[in-house]
Parts: structure tokens; C-alpha cells; sequence
């Protein structure tokens, strides 16, 4: 009977780790999801606010090119800096001239 019991046992801990590496996963997805939020917002932050203010003032019976305007030279700059970066950009491995 002891042996019954201690197989019992030894299963509720196995199910006990399973779940607790369920939540690791878990918590593992949701911080890279983020991260990636993170840094698409420093990308396109300005974009987006400058677009919210613009369409904020035409609802409100006010012009609004120039907060439209912000909002296309916003885009503009986060397309350079895209383009500007690669893997290497945050390694630390990039000279002063952007190559190896």
C-alpha cells in the first residue's frame, strides 16, 4: 500500500512542475510581446501621437496639417532609423562607420 500512495504522490508533483512550466512559458511569451511593443513604440510613438492630435483638431472644426505634417516627417525619421539598424546596432560590434 505504501507504494500505491507514493506513486500518488510522486504524480502530484509532476503535475505540479507541469503547470508551473506552463506559467513559465507563459510569462516568458507575454514579455517578449512587450518587448516588441517597447520597441515599436519608440519607433513609431511620435507617429501615432502626431496622427491622434491631427485627426483630434479636424474633429474639433480646426486645421490640422500641421500636426498631420509632424506625423509624415515622424514616419520619415523612424524609416531612416529602421533602416540605419541591424542586429549588430545593439551588440556593441559596430564601428564609428556602421560596418565591420
Amino acid at each position: 500500500m505504501k507504494t500505491s500512495a507514493g506513486a500518488g504522490y510522486r504524480a502530484g508533483l509532476r503535475r505540479q512542475r507541469q503547470r508551473g512550466q506552463g506559467m513559465t512559458e507563459y510569462i516568458i511569451v507575454v514579455a517578449l510581446v512587450a518587448i516588441a511593443a517597447i520597441a515599436v513604440y519608440q519607433l513609431f510613438g511620435q507617429v501615432v501621437r502626431s496622427q491622434t492630435a491631427a485627426m483630434a483638431r479636424e474633429l474639433a472644426g480646426e486645421d490640422g496639417s500641421a500636426e498631420s505634417q509632424a506625423a509624415q516627417s515622424a514616419a520619415e525619421a523612424a524609416a531612416g532609423q529602421t533602416q540605419a539598424r541591424s542586429l549588430k546596432s545593439f551588440t556593441g560590434n559596430v564601428t564609428a562607420g556602421g560596418a565591420q
